[in-house]
């Protein structure tokens, strides 16, 4: 193989149930202690081994890649609200990647272009980060509140804060009138 080889397809027995308007971006053969599968990151978002599903870039909360490992922490919805949801950070999985390619790469760049707002604030308890997301495929943003452990998410103070955050963020992202 030459300099500028292309790594082989993704073998059909490996593709994941992918939808008619996604397409595979990279791959990587992949052990997370439990058995081998592979990570695929696809134009909406990544699927892991063992999933029947993927998750949206826009629900990756953080994926770190050692050089060896990738690991990935997803969003898990604790209140949906009026306009936004409350997260906060789902069981972490990491994979040992022999091959990565271009997978770090695409992981990261996805994951941080679907960020297009982002603010650390605190709140009643604790504090919380405010994120307008971009999801692949769809218009406009989505809103998320990932509250820091520990950070109480049924006090109704802290809802209310969360409330009035998204609020000010909202309007600070807003379009001026042309």
């Amino acid at each position: 193989m030459g300099l500028f080889s292309r790594k082989p397809k993704l073998p059909p027995a490996d593709r994941p149930p992918l939808t008619a308007d996604e397409r595979v971006l990279a791959w990587a053969a992949a052990g997370n202690g439990e058995g081998d599968g592979v990570v695929v990151a696809t134009n909406l978002g990544l699927w892991l081994p063992g999933r029947g599903h993927r998750f949206g870039w826009h629900t990756i909360l953080k994926a770190v890649w050692s050089g060896r490992e990738l690991t990935v922490t997803p969003a898990e919805p604790l209140v949906e609200r009026d306009g936004y949801t409350v997260v906060a950070d789902g069981p972490t999985e990491t994979y040992l990647l022999l091959d990565p390619g271009e997978l770090p790469h695409q992981v990261r760049a996805r994951v941080t272009r679907s960020v297009a707002y982002t603010e650390h604030q605190p709140v009643p308890g604790g504090a919380a980060r405010v994120a307008a997301r971009r999801v692949a495929g769809v218009d406009g943003l989505t809103w998320t509140v990932r509250l820091d452990p520990g950070t109480p998410a049924d006090d109704e103070a802290v809802l209310a804060e969360t409330d009035r955050l998204v609020g000010v963020a909202r309007a600070a992202t807003a379009p001026a009138d042309t």
